[in-house]
């Protein structure tokens, strides 16, 4: 990504942005991937509306997206809430998957993050989101974790939440002190 940078650039996009919402199509083309792994009572195409997007924007949703020779190839989205930032909405074109795009919008995402801790949900058969986030340092959590968390900070519904996993990276602007430091001599 940075060697190419006159090719690819990170692009912060205003909430509303009439150029995510003219892209939402990115959303839409990357999730067909996930058709047959989410429930077929849970699928719908187009899996997110304009409608939809733009509540999500109403919501708080802050979307950024990475553009080649100013067309969007991909999004990702972050919402802030309660000392959390939320991962929302992760998705780049099936031509453009597999070559780093995802881990640059999500390392963009951990640059400008104010919060300590990243969580993220995705569908619990989507073995390859969750490998990439895996391998970007998140955990994932326990089935109780999940729904407590699910319940605490997204409002899907109840099947989404049987079958959706979360996912957290703890960031430290700082290091933590080791336990020397923090003992009083």
């Amino acid at each position: 990504f940075f060697k190419q940078k006159t090719a690819y650039e990170i692009m912060p996009s205003l909430v509303g942005s009439e150029m995510c919402i003219r892209d939402s199509n990115v959303i839409n083309d990357a999730a067909l991937k996930y058709k047959g792994v989410i429930p077929d009572d849970c699928w719908h195409e187009p899996y997110m509306s304009e409608k939809e997007l733009t509540d999500e924007f109403d919501s708080g949703v802050r979307m950024f997206g990475y553009a080649r020779n100013n067309t969007l190839v991909g999004v990702m989205g972050i919402q802030e809430l309660e000392r959390v930032t939320l991962i929302r909405h992760a998705y780049v074109l099936t031509d453009y998957q597999g070559i780093g795009i995802g881990k640059s919008l999500l390392q963009y995402l951990f640059k400008i993050n104010k919060s300590p801790r990243l969580l993220l949900g995705t569908w619990q058969d989507a073995s390859w989101a969750i490998s990439f986030y895996l391998k970007n340092g998140f955990v994932r959590h326990t089935r109780k974790q999940t729904d407590q968390l699910l319940d605490r900070y997204w409002q899907v519904p109840q099947r989404q939440m049987e079958t959706s996993v979360v996912l957290e990276k703890q960031i430290w602007k700082d290091p933590p002190k080791s336990v020397e430091q923090t003992v009083s001599k």
